[in-house]
């Protein structure tokens, strides 16, 4: 992405009433920030519902230009990374959400579309009970999922634990956070948040200068929710955020795990709960849930794809377009079908037809959410 569409980017997540829904209209309709700017003038035809405020916002777009000229000077000199929707590197799993912010803002070193991510949610009043299920599960799947990414909101509580835990374990773990990268949020999470940068990272929607404000850490809840595989809920009361990113990952079509807990338990009730209404699987441990989500077997075929087992593969039998996709998914497995796009330079089209020839041979295997892996 350019430094041009960033900026025009930039302006539009200023523009008074331009709704996030409105907003991919636009970039759907017209293709890029930059075409949203220069065909400003008739956006009333494009988007028949724009008001007012929007449309006369719009006219006054210099403003918000120069105000991401600034932010965009502040990334620079960071070294923020600016994520477009439309970037190989923008998260995939979020970019499948249909309220993906459009421009995200990220500092670290961890790769956002790693093949298995968890995102770990809880009550910021977390027990000695939740900090214990925080650090043994976190090291069984150093154990057992070795590249697995640990995602979560660098809050009191539950977050910090699973960060902390991860960063120890020498896991990845990214932080998303409710406010732009020019502070951190709670103060104590600081040296945390620095540790972080260097093994996972730190991301956000936010500009620099946004004031810290509850509805944003909602709002963040959705991101926590679309960058993974699946929501773990290790501790929660019956209600709190937790629970609203449980929500929001079910709405994804996102598998929902909760750690269960005595009956009278406070902050176990919420989990409890979710799992008597078969909202979120109980879960025990770091191996079932790597079991349950098919992680064990990518790590075993990963093995067996090294030591030349999956050879055969590459036969006369495969097309040349065949094998470019066989290849992709031997680097990291089980990948949905717009990351293998990227990849491997494929319409969406034609690489539908080409996994369903490999599906008929065999070769390929269709998961739930759209995700496609080798055959053993």
């Amino acid at each position: 992405m350019t430094d041009q569409e960033t900026l025009y980017m930039m302006a539009l997540t200023q523009v008074p009433s331009l709704s996030l829904t409105n907003l991919h209209l636009l970039v759907k309709e017209l293709g890029s920030a930059s075409a949203i700017y220069e065909n400003r003038k008739d956006l009333k035809q494009v988007l028949p519902s724009a008001s007012k405020k929007f449309l006369d916002g719009m006219g006054n777009f210099s403003t918000f230009m120069k105000r991401a000229e600034e932010e965009l000077k502040f990334c620079q000199k960071g070294k923020i990374k600016c994520l477009g929707l439309n970037d190989e590197d923008y998260p995939q799993r979020l970019k499948d959400c249909n309220d993906a912010p459009i421009l995200l803002y990220y500092m670290g070193s961890a790769n956002l579309n790693s093949q298995h991510i968890v995102s770990m949610v809880g009550t910021r009043q977390i027990t000695s009970y939740g900090k214990d299920l925080c650090h043994s599960f976190i090291r069984d799947l150093k154990q057992i999922c070795p590249d697995a990414l640990v995602v979560s909101g660098l809050a009191y509580g539950v977050d910090v634990n699973c960060h902390r835990a991860a960063l120890e374990e020498g896991l990845e773990t990214v932080g998303v956070l409710a406010h732009g990268l020019d502070q951190i949020y709670p103060r104590h999470h600081r040296e945390t948040a620095k540790q972080m940068i260097a093994q996972g990272g730190l991301l956000t929607e936010f500009m620099s200068g946004t004031a810290i404000d509850k509805r944003f850490f909602v709002q963040r809840n959705r991101i926590v929710a679309g960058l993974s595989d699946a929501v773990i809920v290790v501790e929660s009361a019956t209600k709190g955020g937790s629970l609203i990113t449980a929500d929001i990952a079910l709405s994804y079509d996102r598998p929902v795990w909760a750690f269960p807990g005595r009956v009278h338990d406070k902050y176990s009730s919420g989990c409890n709960k979710l799992i008597f209404a078969n909202t979120a699987t109980l879960l025990t441990g770091a191996e079932d849930f790597c079991f349950s989500m098919g992680w064990t077997d990518d790590i075993q075929h990963q093995k067996q794809l090294s030591e030349g087992i999956q050879q055969e593969l590459f036969a006369d039998d495969y097309t040349e377009e065949e094998q470019i996709v066989l290849q992709a998914l031997m680097k990291d497995d089980s990948k949905q079908i717009n990351v293998l796009a990227v990849e491997t330079n494929i319409p969406i089209g034609e690489l539908s037809s080409l996994l369903f020839s490999l599906e008929m041979k065999g070769a390929v295997q269709m998961l739930v959410g759209g995700k496609y892996k080798l055959r053993r």
